[in-house]
């Protein structure tokens, strides 16, 4: 599974902060991470699956982040468009800077990209340096997504 997620991630992070807590406001970011064979249906059912957990309208929806090593991917592009949002990709030094703000780690992932998550990460870079996460990582059997809003209002 990626970032070492076994199943879906409660609202609370490994210290017990409950990350549901934290308003949202403007655009939600959701940060996926994916294997190179999991489904354009697979990500796109588990962003609705986060934005649902999150309790938060699709509508509030502002675009798909991830490594932009891997934002051309069809099937995230294929997710993005099945979604009606944009793919954004997110640089190495920015997914690092965010990263230090996640609150899940994964062993592999950390070796992998120098994050502990990259969902967490994707999402965090892109609600800006006043991001918060809505919702930390959930899992599917190929797939990985958080969520993140920015603190400005909208």
């Amino acid at each position: 599974m990626p970032d070492g997620m076994s199943g879906a991630a409660s609202g609370s992070d490994p210290a017990g902060t409950d990350v549901s807590a934290v308003p949202a406001r403007g655009p939600v970011i959701a940060g996926v991470g994916f294997r190179h064979a999991t489904t354009p249906d697979e990500i796109a059912a588990l962003v609705r699956d986060a934005l649902g957990q999150a309790r938060l309208a699709g509508a509030r929806l502002g675009g798909l982040a991830t490594a932009e090593d891997r934002a051309g991917e069809a099937a995230l592009q294929e997710a993005a468009a099945s979604l009606g949002v944009p793919v954004i990709g997110i640089a190495v030094e920015d997914l690092r800077a965010a990263g230090r703000r996640a609150v899940t780690r994964s062993a592999r992932i950390e070796t992998l990209r120098g994050v502990g998550s990259l969902a967490e990460a994707a999402a965090l870079a892109a609600a800006g340096p006043e991001g918060r996460l809505v919702l930390a990582r959930i899992a599917s059997p190929g797939a990985t997504c958080a969520l993140a809003a920015s603190g400005d209002p909208s």
